[in-house]
Protein backbone atom coordinates (compact mmCIF):
# COMPACT_ATOMS: atom_id res chain seq x y z
CA UNK A 1 0.00 0.00 0.00
CA UNK A 2 3.14 2.42 0.72
CA UNK A 3 4.06 2.88 -3.17
CA UNK A 4 -0.07 4.39 -3.30
CA UNK A 5 -0.36 7.15 -0.96
CA UNK A 6 -1.05 10.37 -1.91
CA UNK A 7 -0.94 12.65 0.37
CA UNK A 8 -2.52 16.50 -0.34
CA UNK A 9 -0.72 18.67 1.77
CA UNK A 10 -3.29 21.65 0.81
CA UNK A 11 -6.26 19.14 2.40
CA UNK A 12 -4.42 18.25 6.10
CA UNK A 13 -5.88 20.24 8.98
CA UNK A 14 -5.60 19.20 12.43
CA UNK A 15 -8.69 16.96 13.86
CA UNK A 16 -9.30 16.69 17.36
CA UNK A 17 -12.74 14.67 17.88
CA UNK A 18 -12.82 11.50 16.53
CA UNK A 19 -15.45 8.41 16.34
CA UNK A 20 -14.98 5.53 18.27
CA UNK A 21 -14.14 3.28 15.29
CA UNK A 22 -10.96 1.60 15.63
CA UNK A 23 -7.91 1.80 13.83
CA UNK A 24 -6.91 -0.75 11.54
CA UNK A 25 -3.10 -2.19 12.13
CA UNK A 26 -2.72 -1.81 8.65
CA UNK A 27 -3.47 1.74 8.53
CA UNK A 28 -1.34 2.83 11.74
CA UNK A 29 1.80 0.81 10.46
CA UNK A 30 0.94 2.53 6.76
CA UNK A 31 1.55 5.63 9.04
CA UNK A 32 4.82 4.57 11.17
CA UNK A 33 5.74 3.91 7.46
CA UNK A 34 5.59 7.68 5.83
CA UNK A 35 7.11 8.88 9.11
CA UNK A 36 10.63 6.62 8.59
CA UNK A 37 10.41 8.05 5.31
CA UNK A 38 11.07 11.06 6.17
CA UNK A 39 14.57 12.75 5.70
CA UNK A 40 17.11 13.06 9.02
CA UNK A 41 20.26 14.70 9.78
CA UNK A 42 23.19 12.70 8.51
CA UNK A 43 20.25 9.66 8.08
CA UNK A 44 20.29 9.31 12.35
CA UNK A 45 16.97 8.08 12.17
CA UNK A 46 16.73 9.10 16.09
CA UNK A 47 13.05 8.00 15.74
CA UNK A 48 11.03 5.39 18.27
CA UNK A 49 7.20 4.83 18.51
CA UNK A 50 4.97 3.86 20.95
CA UNK A 51 1.40 2.98 19.89
CA UNK A 52 -0.71 3.71 22.70
CA UNK A 53 -4.76 2.03 21.61
CA UNK A 54 -5.29 1.78 25.96
CA UNK A 55 -8.00 3.46 26.79
CA UNK A 56 -6.90 4.49 30.18
CA UNK A 57 -3.09 5.81 28.76
CA UNK A 58 -4.79 7.83 26.06
CA UNK A 59 -6.63 9.60 28.63
CA UNK A 60 -3.60 10.32 30.92
CA UNK A 61 -1.73 11.17 28.44
CA UNK A 62 -4.41 13.75 27.13
CA UNK A 63 -3.90 14.84 30.89
CA UNK A 64 -0.29 15.63 30.32
CA UNK A 65 -1.25 19.35 29.40
CA UNK A 66 -3.91 21.78 28.44
CA UNK A 67 -3.40 21.13 25.01
CA UNK A 68 -2.89 17.55 24.83
CA UNK A 69 -6.66 17.49 25.74
CA UNK A 70 -7.03 15.38 22.22
CA UNK A 71 -5.12 12.68 22.86
CA UNK A 72 -7.91 11.64 25.73
CA UNK A 73 -10.98 10.83 23.46
CA UNK A 74 -8.58 9.14 20.58
CA UNK A 75 -8.66 5.96 19.70
CA UNK A 76 -4.75 5.83 19.23
CA UNK A 77 -1.91 7.73 20.23
CA UNK A 78 1.00 7.62 18.81
CA UNK A 79 3.88 8.81 21.51
CA UNK A 80 6.93 9.67 18.95
CA UNK A 81 10.60 9.95 20.74
CA UNK A 82 14.01 10.20 19.99
CA UNK A 83 17.41 8.48 20.98
CA UNK A 84 19.61 10.75 23.13
CA UNK A 85 22.33 8.92 21.83
CA UNK A 86 22.15 9.39 18.22
CA UNK A 87 25.16 10.62 16.76
CA UNK A 88 23.96 13.97 15.99
CA UNK A 89 20.99 14.32 18.68
CA UNK A 90 20.79 17.87 18.87
CA UNK A 91 19.30 17.77 15.65
CA UNK A 92 17.28 15.04 16.43
CA UNK A 93 13.71 17.15 17.25
CA UNK A 94 14.30 18.63 13.91
CA UNK A 95 13.89 15.17 12.42
CA UNK A 96 11.14 14.11 14.47
CA UNK A 97 9.44 17.16 13.20
CA UNK A 98 9.70 16.02 9.69
CA UNK A 99 8.52 12.52 10.59
CA UNK A 100 5.66 13.96 12.25
CA UNK A 101 4.76 15.66 9.21
CA UNK A 102 4.93 12.66 7.30
CA UNK A 103 2.74 10.73 9.61
CA UNK A 104 0.30 13.81 9.72
CA UNK A 105 0.18 13.87 5.37
CA UNK A 106 -0.64 9.87 5.54
CA UNK A 107 -3.15 9.77 7.62
CA UNK A 108 -4.77 12.44 6.15
CA UNK A 109 -4.26 10.37 2.50
CA UNK A 110 -5.90 7.46 4.38
CA UNK A 111 -8.92 9.52 5.73
CA UNK A 112 -7.74 9.33 9.00
CA UNK A 113 -8.07 12.42 11.36
CA UNK A 114 -5.05 13.17 13.38
CA UNK A 115 -3.54 16.36 15.11
CA UNK A 116 0.19 16.69 16.28
CA UNK A 117 0.09 17.46 20.21
CA UNK A 118 3.69 19.31 21.19
CA UNK A 119 5.39 18.10 24.44
CA UNK A 120 9.02 18.84 23.24
CA UNK A 121 11.07 20.92 24.16
CA UNK A 122 9.04 21.52 27.45
CA UNK A 123 11.09 19.40 29.99
CA UNK A 124 8.06 18.77 32.42
CA UNK A 125 5.71 17.43 29.75
CA UNK A 126 8.45 15.27 28.40
CA UNK A 127 9.47 13.97 31.61
CA UNK A 128 5.31 13.05 32.63
CA UNK A 129 5.23 10.95 29.24
CA UNK A 130 8.14 9.20 29.41
CA UNK A 131 7.04 8.06 32.87
CA UNK A 132 3.91 7.71 31.56
CA UNK A 133 4.60 5.37 28.80
CA UNK A 134 7.75 4.15 31.15
CA UNK A 135 10.59 4.94 28.32
CA UNK A 136 13.70 3.63 29.19
CA UNK A 137 16.54 5.91 29.89
CA UNK A 138 17.96 7.68 26.98
CA UNK A 139 15.02 7.96 25.02
CA UNK A 140 13.09 11.17 24.96
CA UNK A 141 9.72 12.23 24.66
CA UNK A 142 9.02 14.48 21.87
CA UNK A 143 5.56 14.31 20.34
CA UNK A 144 1.97 13.01 20.83
CA UNK A 145 0.12 11.83 17.61
CA UNK A 146 -3.99 11.62 18.63
CA UNK A 147 -5.58 9.46 15.59
CA UNK A 148 -8.83 7.92 14.64
CA UNK A 149 -11.62 8.29 12.40
CA UNK A 150 -13.06 11.67 12.08
CA UNK A 151 -15.86 12.92 14.08
CA UNK A 152 -15.50 16.52 13.03
CA UNK A 153 -14.98 18.07 9.11
CA UNK A 154 -13.18 20.85 8.84
CA UNK A 155 -11.22 23.05 5.07
CA UNK A 156 -7.97 24.03 5.34
CA UNK A 157 -7.54 27.64 5.53
CA UNK A 158 -5.18 29.38 2.71
CA UNK A 159 -2.33 30.50 4.49
CA UNK A 160 -0.05 31.72 1.94
CA UNK A 161 0.84 35.39 2.71
CA UNK A 162 2.89 36.98 0.01
CA UNK A 163 3.85 39.58 1.63
CA UNK A 164 6.16 37.43 3.61
CA UNK A 165 8.34 36.21 0.43
CA UNK A 166 11.52 38.66 0.54
CA UNK A 167 13.06 38.43 -3.29
CA UNK A 168 16.46 39.48 -3.55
Amino acid sequence: MSRELKADLYHRVSIRKYTDEPVKKELIEEILRAGMQAPSTANQQPWEFYVVTDRALCEKLGAVSKPSWPAAGAPVVIVTAYREASRLSGWAQIDLSICMENMWLAADALGLGAVWLGIAPNEDRMKDVEQLIGMPEGIRAFGLFALGHPAESKEQEDRFKPERIHWL
